[in-house]
C-alpha cells in the first residue's frame, strides 16, 4: 500500500484510551491513516497546523479547551473537516448542533457516555464518516461558515428561467438546468407541500433555508435529516428558535398545518395518511431502514407520491449517497413536482443531489442560499 496516497486523521480527545481505541478502528484501513493524537482543543490546533491532517475526529468534552471551542478557532485559523464525538444526553445533543452550525461537517454518538467502553458498536458509522469527510472540499467547508448576514446579501433575485434544458455534468462542474415544468402546469393557487431532504453537512443547509421562509407560508414543509435519535428534536428546536414559521419534530397522529415544518425524527419513517380532507403525520419504524437510513428521504416522497391532493415542490441538498433519486422518480411519475437541487458550489458533499441530477429530472440546480428563494415563487 502506497502511504503518500492515503488520507490523514488526527484523533482528539482528552482520554487516552478513546485515543487508542479511535485508533485501532483504522490500523489496518486502505484509505485513511492515523498521523496523530491530542489530548484537547489547544492541543489539536497546534497538531493540525503542524501535520495538516485531511479530516479531524474531536471528542466535545475536553478539559483546557473543549471540542466546540477548538471548533470555532480551527475553522478561523486552519480549516480542516472535524467529525464530533458526543454524548446521546440532551446536552450533548444541542452542542452538537452548535457544533455543526460552528463548521463540523459530522458527528458521531458516543454509546455510553464520554469514556465509551462499547464505543465499537459505532465503529462501522465513524470509519464511514471518517471516509466521508476526507472528501470535503475545504473551498466548500469555508464557504459554509460564512455567517448567515453575509449570505443573505449575495441572494440573487432573478426569476426563474422557464424552458427545459437538461443539466449538463461535467467533472467539476454542473450547469444550471431550466425548468421540466411548464409554467401553465404550476397554479399558484393550487395546495403545495414542500419536501426536504438532506444528510452530511445538512443541519448548516437547513437553517440556511427554513429561517428564510415567511410567517406566512402557505404550505407544510416535511424535512427529513439523517440523524439518530435525540438529535433530530435538538434539530427542530434550534431551528424553531431561529425561524419565521414553526418547526418541531413530527408527532404521531398531528395534522398537517401550513407554515410548519415537520422534523422526521430519528429511527422513524416520515409519512401521510390522509383522514378525510386533512393529513396526519405518520411516524414509522415497521419498514426497515432504505439503504441504511431511517428516516429515509426515498421513503418521505414515495409516501407523498401517493397523494395528489397537493403539488410537490422536492429539494435535495448535501449528503453522501443517493437517498432522494429513487422517491423523486415517484413523485415525477404520479403527479406535479418541481424539483431542486443544491448545486455542488456550496454542497460539503455533493453526492445525494449530484444523484438527484443524474435522473435527469431536477428542474433547478441552486446555491443553498438561493433555495428558499426559489421556494417561494413556487407558492
Amino acid at each position: 500500500m502506497d502511504f503518500s496516497k492515503k488520507r490523514k486523521l488526527l484523533i482528539v480527545d482528552d482520554s487516552a484510551f478513546m485515543r487508542k481505541l479511535v485508533s485501532d478502528f483504522f490500523q489496518d484501513h486502505p484509505t485513511i491513516e492515523v498521523i496523530g493524537t491530542a489530548r484537547n482543543g489547544r492541543d489539536a490546533i497546534k497538531k493540525i497546523q503542524n501535520l495538516q491532517p485531511n479530516v479531524v475526529t474531536m471528542d466535545v468534552e475536553m478539559p483546557e479547551m473543549n471540542g466546540l471551542d477548538a471548533l470555532k478557532e480551527i475553522m478561523e485559523v486552519c480549516p480542516v473537516p472535524v467529525i464530533m464525538l458526543s454524548s446521546e444526553t440532551q446536552s450533548g445533543a444541542d452542542t452538537t448542533l452548535i457544533a455543526m452550525e460552528n463548521g463540523a461537517v459530522d458527528f458521531v454518538a458516543k454509546p455510553s457516555g464520554t469514556i465509551s467502553l462499547d464505543l465499537h458498536k459505532v465503529k462501522e458509522e465513524l470509519i464511514r464518516k471518517v471516509e466521508n469527510a476526507a472528501q470535503v472540499s475545504i473551498i466548500n467547508l469555508k464557504k459554509s461558515i460564512v455567517p448567515s448576514t453575509t449570505i443573505s446579501q449575495k441572494v440573487k433575485t432573478e426569476p426563474l428561467r422557464s424552458t427545459f434544458k437538461q443539466a449538463v455534468i461535467q467533472k467539476t462542474h454542473i450547469e444550471k438546468s431550466h425548468s421540466m415544468i411548464k409554467r401553465s402546469d404550476w397554479k399558484k393557487t393550487s395546495k403545495k407541500i414542500i419536501l426536504i431532504g438532506t444528510s452530511t453537512g445538512g443541519p448548516r443547509a437547513l437553517q440556511d433555508v427554513i429561517t428564510k421562509l415567511p410567517k406566512t407560508l402557505n404550505a407544510p414543509v416535511l424535512i427529513v435529516q439523517h440523524m439518530p435519535k435525540g438529535f433530530t428534536k435538538s434539530l427542530a428546536q434550534r431551528l424553531n428558535q431561529l425561524s419565521k414559521i414553526s418547526v418541531k419534530e413530527a408527532e404521531n397522529g398531528e395534522i398537517l398545518q401550513n407554515g410548519t415544518a415537520y422534523v422526521a425524527p430519528g429511527g422513524y419513517h416520515l409519512k401521510l395518511n390522509k383522514i378525510g380532507n386533512q393529513f396526519e403525520i405518520l411516524i414509522d419504524e415497521t419498514e426497515p431502514p432504505r439503504a441504511g437510513h431511517r428516516p429515509s428521504v426515498d421513503v418521505l416522497f414515495e409516501n407523498i407520491s401517493l397523494y395528489n391532493d397537493f403539488d410537490k415542490i422536492a429539494v435535495i441538498m448535501t449528503g453522501m449517497g443517493s437517498d432522494g433519486s429513487s422517491g423523486l422518480k415517484a413523485l415525477k411519475n404520479t403527479g406535479n413536482t418541481y424539483a431542486i437541487a443544491e448545486s455542488q458550489e456550496t454542497c460539503i458533499v455533493y453526492g445525494m443531489p449530484k444523484a438527484a441530477v443524474e435522473t435527469t429530472l431536477v428542474d433547478e440546480v441552486v446555491d443553498v442560499n438561493e433555495i428558499a428563494e426559489h421556494i417561494i415563487k413556487l407558492l
